[in-house]
């Protein structure tokens, strides 16, 4: 960010704490699109991801107090979408109807078609995982946690968490197979 940046979020900030409307649309307007593209990661669709963003930027703005200024604001919101993200999935298990095993077993493919993928496709995928496979692999192969991390955060086993990222990654590889295969089949 840059020192211009930073002096806009820090003049917001101190609006924000003061409950001024029109810095918390400020803020709100300056981190959407980076909030947004950490909801999408963990939601099922744009619709589940607008209602996580929401919700966390509520949670922003309710806790500003809570934010310590040493550290970078773009990571505590960061923080708090996943956060938010994770609650929403926790809130919402019941509700998610869980793959049949079976079906997830994974397929060895040794081409990588990723490279050939855009950005949008590829949240797409990872939006069409079943909620439990979406946010172990989003913590594990996009934010970095460990098995153990995941395991505490979302209070699973840390052999499930192993397994739903095994799974999701072979959803994944079946899906952009399945796509590599369909590619083929109009050139044909």
């Amino acid at each position: 960010m840059s020192e211009t940046e930073s002096k806009e979020v820090v003049a917001l900030l101190c609006g924000c704490m003061k409950a001024d409307r029109e810095a918390q649309r400020k803020l709100y307007r300056l981190f959407y699109g980076y909030a947004m593209s950490v909801c999408l990661r963990y939601s099922k669709d744009a619709e589940e991801a607008r209602d996580v963003l929401n919700d966390g930027f509520l949670k922003v703005l309710t806790r500003l107090a809570q934010y310590d200024p040493k550290k970078p604001f773009k990571g505590w919101v960061r923080r708090i979408m996943i956060n938010t993200a994770l609650d929403n999935y926790r809130h919402n298990l019941k509700h998610y109807h869980l793959m049949d095993l079976e079906a997830a077993e994974p397929e060895a493919d040794t081409y990588d078609v990723l490279q050939q993928i855009n950005y949008e496709y590829l949240i797409s995928l990872v939006q069409a995982l079943t909620p439990g496979y979406r946010a172990v692999f989003n913590l594990y192969a996009i934010d970095g946690h460990t098995h153990e991390e995941i395991a505490k955060l979302l209070g699973i086993s840390v052999g499930t968490s192993k397994s739903n990222l095994a799974k999701a990654r072979a959803n994944l590889r079946a899906a952009l197979t399945k796509t590599r295969r369909d590619e083929h089949k109009q050139h044909v």
